[in-house]
């Protein structure tokens, strides 16, 4: 392999980590139908879980500590605050090198989520 076909994988690499990373983070903090959870709201229904444990049968048991743990999941999430900025100025460095190597058309883009302003500032348009 040529010292350029190993630097051309490399680049490709480190462009699908920075897209990735950002749907990811896109994915994780999309918007929710319903009321938004507080930080409060989520230690009450972690107490409610707790107060429930005590006295319920194995079946309801396994059920409860499920929730207690996607909502102790969702509280570190919450907390350890991704900046997602960060990934957006990745993603806009690569996106329009990485969609047009791998053919994703602007309303693919648009799709997975993706803003059309983010989109415009990579330099993806409708027509690419």
């Amino acid at each position: 392999m040529s010292p350029e076909h190993k630097e051309a994988l490399a680049a490709g690499r480190e462009q699908s980590r920075a897209v990735k990373r950002y749907l990811e983070a896109l994915d994780a903090h999309k918007p929710r139908r319903g009321r938004k959870r507080t930080k409060d709201s989520i230690q009450k229904q972690l107490e409610g879980i707790e107060a429930k444990l005590s006295g319920s049968d194995p079946l309801t048991r396994l059920n409860l500590l499920q929730e207690r743990a996607d909502l102790q999941a969702e509280l570190n999430t919450e907390e350890s605050g991704i900046d997602i900025s960060a990934l957006e100025d990745d993603f806009i460095r690569v996106a329009r090198g990485y969609g047009e190597r791998k053919g994703i058309s602007y309303s693919v883009w648009r799709e997975v989520g993706v803003e059309s302003a983010v989109l415009k500032k990579a330099g993806i348009t409708r027509g690419t």
